[in-house]
């Protein structure tokens, strides 16, 4: 699809100017960014703040760089203010400010903490009387905080039907595989026992993203979780399935590389 071909473009091109950030987990989420924003999320880029508008959480905020190049692509600012990451007075930092980005909608970084907040914005949804929906992106290695788990409970205690979470599962965190660091699984088991619905998919796959994504808003009584199986640093050979790439920064020859690949 050429517009995830162009936000993995976008991510590797910030990245590399910049000189620091995190592309491995911003490569492996670009399928699910691009199904949500281009196909999915009830949005009006002119208006940002529209009540009626679904609501996204990175709560992987060092992910940063696949939802900025999801905002610009899909019009909420310029395409070229991407190339200001990470520099200072950029409203583009190293991870997500909602005081300075239009669309960002929560400032996120501190892993753990954005399945509670997107549960708050489904029950005050629900008791304002809105029909908009929630989804907030985990990663696997994310999972390892115990405020997930609360947060879990919580979502499943308040029935929230219209919180959709997704657990982008590439397996590597930054020390290294997720299982071996500090294993989280089994995974879909353990939401199915906090009372979710539970689906596992292939999150490369924008026929089986956009399959789940829909039949996630009919299920009611409960939250749902997609369950993402990706691969870190995906599109970019030397990146796939390398912890290493975590929160690295490609030289100028492998930026090269990289946009050659993905070309």
């Amino acid at each position: 699809m050429a517009t995830a071909r162009r936000i993995r473009r976008d991510i590797v091109r910030m990245v590399g100017a910049a000189g620091s950030g995190h592309p491995g987990g911003s490569l492996s989420a670009v399928e699910i960014m691009t199904a949500l924003y281009f196909k999915v999320m009830r949005l009006d880029p002119e208006r940002p703040d529209w009540p009626e508008r679904d609501r996204f959480v990175l709560s992987k905020g060092h992910a940063a760089p696949v939802l900025y190049a999801a905002l610009a692509e899909r019009g909420f600012f310029a395409v070229d203010k991407l190339d200001t990451l990470r520099r200072l007075g950029s409203p583009l930092q190293g991870h997500p400010d909602r005081k300075s980005l239009p669309g960002v909608e929560v400032s996120t970084g501190s892993l753990g903490h954005g399945l509670a907040v997107a549960n708050g914005m489904a029950l005050a949804g629900r008791l304002d009387g809105r029909d908009y929906h929630v989804y907030v992106l985990l990663g696997d290695g994310e999972l390892e905080e115990g405020m997930v788990w609360e947060g879990a409970m919580a979502a499943a205690h308040y029935h929230l039907d219209n919180l959709t979470a997704i657990v982008d599962h590439n397996h590597l965190q930054i020390d290294g595989r997720v299982e071996e660091v500090m294993s989280p699984e089994p995974v879909a088991d353990k939401f199915r026992a906090f009372g979710w619905e539970v689906m596992t998919i292939d999150g490369h796959d924008f026929g089986q993203i956009l399959d789940a994504l829909e039949r996630a808003r009919e299920v009611k009584g409960k939250p749902t979780v997609i369950i993402a199986e990706t691969i870190k640093g995906k599109g970019v050979s030397f990146m796939e399935n390398q912890a290493g790439w975590h929160g690295k920064a490609p030289k100028p020859e492998e930026v090269e590389k990289a946009l050659a690949e993905l070309a």
